[in-house]
């Protein structure tokens, strides 16, 4: 394999990496619908150190309002409910002594403003996260031309470079407009 594929592959796959990242971003900002992904970086004190909330209970959705914690064990339920408060998510966990369930309360409209705009902020960080991984791989390409590669491979392979950036930033802005309508409906 060719240096130059070499790089266009590292690129292809860090841009894929930069896509997957937001995704997963955007499954935690909350849409209005209750999503396990929402209590995802509740760290729970379990037996004197900080654990995932994942690692101490399973947490389901009951319908598309409530959230069920259910403890692997009893005596987890206390410190998960003050986790989860501690966590400052806006959420009032009901411990009933055998599960804990959190009905999702409805977005107010400034709310959703401000869900989207932090929406809009993850798909900037993305772009700009793109944008770099274009200019190392064309200041890669460049180091080539140094060391003896042709012109016309360096300029075919930064246009396959920018090829991959656009198809990203689209990507990107697909996937932001997406979350925007999930947040923004009713």
């Amino acid at each position: 394999m060719s240096d130059i594929q070499t790089i266009l592959n590292s690129t292809k796959d860090l841009m894929e990496k930069s896509i997957k990242h937001l995704e997963a971003e955007l499954i935690k900002v909350r849409a209005g619908k209750a999503n396990p992904a929402m209590l995802e970086n509740v760290q729970v004190d379990y037996y004197g150190s900080k654990v995932a909330l994942s690692n101490t209970a399973s947490v389901n959705t009951q319908d598309s309002r409530t959230l069920i914690i259910q403890p692997w064990e009893k005596s987890m339920l206390t410190p998960i409910e003050k986790a989860i408060q501690a966590a400052n998510l806006g959420f009032n966990p009901q411990n009933d002594g055998v599960i804990i369930r959190i009905v999702v309360p409805p977005l107010t409209e400034e709310r959703r403003k401000d869900l989207t705009k932090t929406a809009k902020s993850l798909g900037e960080d993305a772009k700009i996260g793109i944008r770099n991984i274009r200019k190392d791989s064309i200041e890669n390409v460049k180091k080539l031309q140094k060391a003896g590669l042709p012109e016309d491979e360096a300029k075919g392979a930064e246009t396959k470079i920018q090829a991959l950036t656009d198809g990203s930033v689209a990507k990107i802005d697909t996937h932001i407009q997406q979350k925007e309508k999930e947040i923004m409906t009713v």
